[in-house]
């Protein structure tokens, strides 16, 4: 975890996410065989944190958090709340968070009717608007 820490403290200072920071992430966050809740958090306050996001951290982060909650195939009513305050952190649900959320519901075996809900709630919420400029 000290490692990981330092990790994240080079990434802050430099603002952004670089290949090799990226490297450095899946390394300490992977070197259990697989992503603990612990380390999970870390990555979420880390992504608030990045002053400019890269699509390459934008899919890392995504495919991380992913991997986390269906390590087990299933998500269960603990899952559901954590990803809920995930996703409504910003008070609203991005393009990325939706495509996250079919991603979830497709490769899960079993969903509770937490996740069902919070997945509907998350379809309800307005589009992204998006202007040319």
């Amino acid at each position: 975890m000290q490692e990981l820490r330092r990790v994240e403290q080079h990434i802050l200072a430099n603002g952004k996410v670089g290949s090799s920071d990226l490297e450095a992430l899946r390394q300490q966050l992977y070197c259990g065989g697989k992503v603990h809740r612990l380390e999970a958090d870390l990555l979420v306050e880390l992504h608030k944190r990045v002053q400019h996001l890269t699509p390459a951290f934008e899919q890392f982060f995504y495919r991380t958090i992913k991997d986390h909650i269906l390590a087990d195939g299933r998500i269960d009513a603990d899952e559901a709340a954590w990803l809920r305050q995930l996703l409504f952190a910003d008070g609203k649900i991005d393009d990325e968070e939706r495509k996250f959320l079919h991603e979830l519901q497709g490769e899960a075996k079993e969903v509770g009717p937490e996740f069902s809900a919070l997945f509907a709630e998350c379809m309800k919420q307005p589009p992204e608007q998006r202007t040319c400029g």
